[in-house]
C-alpha cells in the first residue's frame, strides 16, 4: 500500500497524540496541528511528523489557507483524523463560570465552535481535494456522548449528537466519489479528556443543583486515567479500518459504516 499521508488534529494529548505515534510507526507521513504548534508539538518534528499552526477556530477562510499549506507539505492528502475538541463540564441550566456577566450561551457557543463548527469547516476545507483525486477518508472522533446525554455534559453531548447527524448525511453525499468517512464512538478510554485541568468545568452557582455539581466534579476526578480502555489499541484498530490492514484485511466494507464502540475495553 502506498504511504498515505495524515492531517491530524487534537496531537497534544490523548487519542490524537497516540495517532501520531501509531501512523508513522507504520510508515505513513503526519502533519500535527495545533495552535502555537511551533511551541507544543516540537517533540513530534523529532520523531518525523511535520507541524502546522492551526487555529481550529478560525474563519473558513483561513483554514482554507492553511490545509493548501497542509496540502504542499507532503503533496497531498490521505486522511483526516478531527480529534480536537473538550468538554465544558455544567449543568444545562447553568453553565457558566460562576461569573453573572458569562453568560450560559457564550460557553455553549464555545463548545460549539471547537467541537462541532471548527470540525465541519476543517472538513470543508479538505473536501475539494478528495473530491478531485476521487479517495481518501475523513476519520471523526465522537464519543459516546453521542449515544446517550450524560448528566453534566449537556453542552458537550449536544456538540457531539450534531456531529453524527452530520457524519450521516455527510457518508450519502460522498459514497459516489469513493471518498470515506469514520465515525468512532469509543466510551470509557485512558485519555486525560475527563482531568478537571484539561475540562472547563463551572460549579453551579444553584442552590437545588449544588449536590449534584459536587458529584458529577468529583466523578470525573476519579475517573480520569482510570477508564478500563487502551486507546493505544483502540487507534490501532481504526488505522486497521482505514488502511484494510490487520483485524480489518480482506473485509471490503470495513470501512463504509461508523464504527460504534460502546465498551471501554475495545
Amino acid at each position: 500500500m502506498p504511504q498515505l499521508n495524515w492531517p491530524v488534529t487534537g496531537c497534544s494529548s490523548g487519542f490524537g497524540e497516540d495517532f501520531v505515534h501509531a501512523i508513522l510507526a507504520r510508515g505513513d507521513r503526519v502533519i500535527t496541528t495545533a495552535r502555537r504548534a511551533n511551541g507544543c508539538l516540537q517533540h513530534f518534528k523529532l520523531a518525523g511528523a511535520a507541524v502546522l499552526d492551526l487555529d481550529f477556530t478560525a474563519s473558513q477562510a483561513e483554514l482554507d489557507t492553511k490545509m493548501r499549506e497542509a496540502l504542499s507539505i507532503h503533496g497531498g492528502i490521505d486522511v483526516l483524523v478531527n480529534d480536537a475538541g473538550y468538554i465544558e463540564l455544567g449543568l444545562v441550566g447553568d453553565v457558566r463560570c460562576g461569573l453573572p456577566i458569562y453568560p450560559s450561551h457564550e460557553r455553549l457557543l464555545a463548545q460549539c465552535n471547537t467541537n462541532l463548527f471548527g470540525t465541519i469547516n476543517r472538513m470543508r476545507s479538505i473536501l475539494p481535494h478528495l473530491w478531485g483525486i476521487r479517495s481518501g477518508a475523513l476519520v471523526f472522533i465522537g464519543p459516546l456522548a453521542g449515544w446517550v446525554g450524560v448528566e453534566g455534559c449537556g453542552s458537550y453531548s449536544a456538540t457531539k449528537f450534531a456531529l453524527e447527524g452530520v457524519v450521516s448525511c455527510l457518508r450519502s453525499e460522498l459514497a459516489t466519489l469513493n471518498v470515506s468517512t469514520l465515525l468512532v464512538e469509543p466510551s470509557n478510554f485512558r485519555t486525560d479528556i475527563m482531568g478537571l485541568t484539561r475540562m472547563q468545568t463551572n460549579r453551579t452557582t444553584i442552590a437545588d443543583y449544588a449536590a449534584l455539581s459536587d458529584k458529577i466534579l468529583q466523578g470525573c476526578e476519579g475517573k480520569s486515567g482510570s477508564q478500563p480502555g487502551d486507546p493505544r489499541k483502540g487507534v490501532e484498530r481504526i488505522i486497521d479500518v482505514v488502511k484494510g490492514d490487520g483485524m480489518a484485511k480482506g473485509k471490503e466494507d470495513a470501512g463504509e459504516a461508523p464504527i460504534r464502540e460502546r465498551r471501554g475495553s475495545h
